[in-house]
């Protein structure tokens, strides 16, 4: 599963730019005049809105129908992408929002699509596995889902389901920001009792990153320790680097061929923003993503049933291929696949952007130190205080844009005294650097604990979680 960087035509002059926007427009005009598909449609509008906000970034101008751009030099591109505060950027690759605190995830709910996980939801969960919801559905942090109630009434029926998530290796060192889907992935295992499978997309790392194979491959083993040391069970876990199992399952990539023969060129193009430019791996990549949905991919697991049901906890950047998976699903004879979304893990600067491996002082590795973890938040978490002591006694801190109280809704597990925390800095009673001291004595014991679970996972244990074989459930 992917990182982010951006990926736009700033090879193009402005004008070529306008000119392929309207083309575009002209384009999805005439499918919707020729009644064609709605995927057809659908593609062609994403395409269309993927060259607007290229063309902004180019001008810095919104395009406006015939109005080309009267300077045809582009401006420099070396800032980051700049949005209105309507205007979040969510893709595969790039999130982008102007505003402190972060995503508008009420307007990413109706703009992909997806349903909100309301309260009745979270009810229903507790009800059906007789445990208490994790503090990140309490919390909103997986706020979005796609027929998690179908998965829910399959459950109720007796009926099994599996979980699928996934991890892009593209550097021996996770950060925490990385451990919040395989967290919430391992409660869901723990109180549905299902089988897991994990995928670690080596494949997408080396089609998109400049590194060799073998380097790809060697992330994906290291982080294989990191997520067997949050604690999975090898008897109910299965994960796998795409560049070991394709080669060696028929099955799945079987399966890979039927996704890449049912999504036209068109089509991906739209959904992914991808260009003329763009190595044939890239646009082939997303079947590769899409094929673990389906549970006759993994024939020693399932048994070569089709009929096993997928859950699939992810960020919600990760929609688009899903999105395409559920579209493809019906028409090769397939269950969609159902999924929940989960916010994203913002940098320690800002909520504009998440978390980025590329820029160690914009994370918290799960490598760091006791002293790094201090001295990072410290001197980089973005606060939400006021300038000075006076100022924020008499007007209180801001939460929703602190940095430090952000992560402290990820991992202080204590919904009470969370919420006093969020009280006192708020009303001015707790300083910024006191909001600070609790985040860094909640992450340094945490990563320490994380550091010496993974210490125990060894050559040997990466082996057993990677080899193909039949899980402790019977299908």
């Amino acid at each position: 599963m992917s990182d982010y960087s951006v990926n736009t035509n700033c090879s193009l002059s402005p004008l070529e730019l306008y000119e392929k926007v309207t083309a575009q427009g002209n384009e999805v005009r005439s499918l919707k005049s020729k009644k064609a598909s709605k995927e057809d449609i659908d593609a062609a509008v994403n395409k269309l809105l993927t060259l607007k906000l290229e063309y902004k970034t180019v001008t810095g101008k919104a395009y406006e129908a015939g109005s080309p751009p009267t300077n045809d030099t582009p401006i420099s591109n070396s800032e980051p992408l700049k949005v209105n505060d309507d205007e979040d950027f969510v893709d595969p690759w790039s999130v982008h929002t102007s505003s402190a605190k972060g995503v508008d995830y009420d307007k990413l709910i109706v703009r992909f699509g997806s349903s909100k996980i309301e309260n009745e939801l979270i009810e229903r969960i507790e009800r059906v596995t007789g445990c208490k919801a994790h503090h990140f559905l309490r919390r909103g942090i997986f706020f979005s889902h796609r027929d998690m109630h179908q998965i829910l009434d399959a459950y109720e029926s007796k009926k099994s389901f599996y979980l699928y998530t996934g991890r892009g290796p593209s550097s021996d060192a996770m950060h925490v920001g990385h451990l919040i889907p395989f967290i919430f992935t391992k409660w869901l295992q723990d109180v549905f009792d299902v089988p897991l499978i994990i995928q670690l997309t080596d494949d997408e790392k080396y089609l998109w990153k400049e590194l060799t194979p073998e380097a790809c491959h060697g992330y994906a083993i290291e982080n294989a320790k990191d997520i067997i040391a949050c604690g999975f069970d090898v008897n109910k876990t299965f994960i796998f680097s795409d560049l070991d199992y394709m080669g060696s399952s028929p099955s799945f990539y079987k399966n890979v061929v039927k996704i890449q023969k049912h999504v036209t060129f068109n089509q991906v193009k739209g959904i992914f923003g991808f260009t003329d430019s763009d190595c044939i791996g890239k646009i082939s990549f997303p079947a590769i993503q899409a094929a673990p949905s389906f549970s006759n991919s993994f024939p020693q697991v399932f048994n070569n049933r089709t009929d096993i049901p997928c859950l699939i906890p992810c960020a919600i950047d990760q929609d688009p291929y899903f999105r395409m998976t559920r579209d493809v699903a019906p028409r090769i004879g397939y269950i969609k696949p159902a999924l929940m979304h989960s916010t994203f893990f913002p940098a320690l600067q800002g909520a504009q952007t998440k978390m980025s491996a590329s820029d160690p002082n914009s994370s918290i590795f799960l490598t760091d130190t006791a002293k790094q973890i201090k001295t990072k938040i410290n001197k980089h978490a973005f606060s939400g205080g006021k300038d000075s002591i006076e100022e924020h006694r008499r007007l209180g801190g801001n939460c929703d844009v602190d940095v430090s109280y952000m992560y402290l809704t990820f991992f202080f597990e204590d919904d009470e005294k969370l919420e006093k925390i969020r009280q006192d800095y708020t009303s001015g009673t707790m300083l910024t650097g006191e909001l600070k001291s609790i985040l860094i004595q909640t992450l340094q014991p945490l990563i320490a604990e994380h550091q010496a679970r993974r210490q125990a996972v060894t050559d040997e244990v990466v082996k057993q979680f990677m080899s193909p074989r039949k899980l402790a459930f019977n299908f």
